[in-house]
């Protein structure tokens, strides 16, 4: 499932509420996307058919089930970020992101035993 997935800033928002509240029905969805957000219950499973139609979650039997996480959907984002706007150099993109500001020690402690984690035979994915 390494399909790049671009949301919509409705499809973030309605995504959100999901992954906030899953498992859940679609008609608990309608209800919550109506309080939280003030949709209509068609807008709500237009824009919920979408997500499906991408992969996100699924809508089977009224019961919506999550098939792709918000940390996945994160890291996917991420990666596109850093191959549209760096070429995909972590980093140059770590090098923008900190702009001459200093690290915590903690904050370089993680980060050590985060490329130590993924240190590999060149394995970019």
């Amino acid at each position: 499932m390494a399909k790049d997935i671009t949301l919509t800033a409705a499809e973030e928002k309605l995504a959100a509420l999901i992954w906030r509240n899953a498992p859940l029905t679609s008609p608990d969805l309608v209800v919550l996307a109506e309080r939280e957000m003030d949709w209509k219950k068609s807008t709500t499973y237009t824009v919920l058919k979408k997500l499906c139609d991408k992969g996100v979650f699924r809508n089977e039997n009224a019961n919506v089930s999550v098939l792709l996480t918000r940390d996945e959907q994160m890291a996917r984002q991420s990666r596109r970020y850093v191959e549209d706007t760096f070429g995909g150099s972590l980093p140059k993109f770590i090098a923008s992101f900190f702009g001459g500001r200093k690290l915590t020690p903690e904050q370089a402690a993680e980060l050590k035993r985060l490329i130590e984690e993924h240190e590999g035979g060149g394995n970019n994915g």
